[in-house]
């Protein structure tokens, strides 16, 4: 059994113009939904394996947030470059490739592609929008990374901070 978790980075600022788009922080909504989310995280037992993250700043934060409330060991979080401005076919090709000795995982980015990921694998439930701070899980009853489908898939949850206001 493999676990996907999809987090779409929290609430970025727009305050400093002179910031490339890479180099956004987290408004202080986004730091505390960031907080919240890896909360009730918590309060599902989400236990994860490893975190991956998109280099962005504001997923790289939002990724040492939830971890901090998961417990996960900074050891355990890793940033990929590729993961910024990456489509859902080639996220699904990252996903699939993941070392198949962690079983759950958690993957933070960014739209479209984390929501078209999400509609792709589990044809459950369509999706409109992973809002910021938004995370999708996602089982698959399958032993190996390379075999995760949509064949194998089942919506866990579909969970966001305006769930919480």
């Amino acid at each position: 059994m493999k676990t996907l978790y999809l987090l779409r980075h929290a609430k970025s600022s727009w305050k400093y113009e002179e910031l490339s788009d890479h180099d956004r922080p987290l408004n202080k909504r986004g730091r505390t939904d960031a907080i919240l989310m890896g909360q009730e995280l918590v309060e599902r037992e989400i236990k994860l394996d490893l975190i991956i993250s998109s280099s962005a700043v504001r997923a790289i934060t939002t990724a040492t947030l939830v971890a901090k409330e998961l417990n996960v060991p900074t050891e355990k979080i890793g940033a990929q470059e590729e993961l910024y401005l990456i489509s859902s076919e080639d996220l699904l090709v990252f996903a699939q490739s993941l070392p198949d000795e962690y079983n759950c995982v958690m993957l933070i980015g960014h739209n479209p592609a984390l929501t078209e990921l999400a509609n792709r694998l589990s044809t459950e439930k369509s999706i409109d929008n992973i809002p910021t701070g938004g995370v999708v899980g996602i089982s698959f009853d399958c032993n190996y990374w390379g075999q995760i489908s949509p064949d194998n898939a089942k919506l866990l949850f579909f969970d966001f901070p305006k769930n919480y206001r």
